[in-house]
């Protein structure tokens, strides 16, 4: 099989043998893909190696079937965001969860755009931490585990904005009852996740400590590189 002149990015790339490298790339038309760039490590490489690195927009071709396939087209596709400091600390994170959430092989179209449109906050927002917010909550959506923020899990009823609640992962959020243990936060904070909408700042780092444990029981209890690196300087309230 043979694919050329797809919209993508690199997730994440390593050496390979004496002369490759091995690439997680992600494609809007074909998801998640595997990809082994031979030669580029060469004195004189056939393709440009100075591509074939996370956070740049490339149009990819590749060659093959199975679980790792050959690249054979490289081009650029537009400038690439400028992230300095935290910003740069944020589009890392964003890739690692990407690599880590996403299946193999499963086009996820509208995903792919919100992660482009995600880079693209990220590079020129102010408000990294609600631009995180947004992209987890829609690769996990995407991805099967889209949260239900407009009502309670038991009872249907409307999410009361000045009620406090607990989510229960893979069921939903129920009003706190003295829950022992729990990660508490106001109803106003998944009303403005449902509609899309910033939250003050006080619902912003409940959504944050939410969206953590998502990800955490979606990893079956594993973490994330990327967030010791959050944990520390501004980027701590961010990630």
């Amino acid at each position: 099989m043979r694919i050329e002149e797809q919209a993508g990015w690199i997730l994440h790339a390593r050496p390979y043998r004496e002369t490759s490298l091995l690439l997680e790339a992600w494609s809007r038309e074909h998801g998640r893909i595997g990809l082994v760039a031979r030669g580029v490590r060469k004195e004189k490489p056939r393709q440009p190696r100075a591509l074939l690195q996370p956070l740049v927009p490339l149009s990819l071709g590749w060659s093959g079937q199975g679980e790792l396939v050959t690249l054979t087209g490289l081009d650029a596709r537009g400038q690439p965001p400028r992230f300095v400091g935290e910003a740069l600390v944020c589009a890392i994170y964003v890739n690692e969860l990407a690599m880590r959430l996403l299946p193999r092989h499963d086009a996820l179209p509208d995903l792919f755009d919100a992660y482009e449109s995600t880079l693209a906050r990220l590079a020129t927002s102010p408000a990294r931490a609600w631009q995180l917010r947004r992209f987890e909550r829609d690769l996990l959506a995407e991805t099967g585990y889209g949260l239900v923020c407009d009502s309670e899990a038991d009872s249907g009823e409307a999410i009361d904005p000045e009620r406090e609640y607990i989510y229960i992962p893979e069921h939903g959020a129920v009003p706190y009852a003295l829950q022992p243990n729990v990660l508490r936060l106001r109803g106003s904070a998944l009303l403005a996740l449902a509609d899309d909408r910033m939250p003050d700042a006080e619902d912003l780092t409940s959504l944050r400590r939410l969206m953590r444990a998502l990800i955490v029981h979606q990893l079956g209890g594993g973490s994330l590189r990327s967030w010791n690196v959050l944990a520390g300087g501004s980027a701590g309230t961010t990630g």
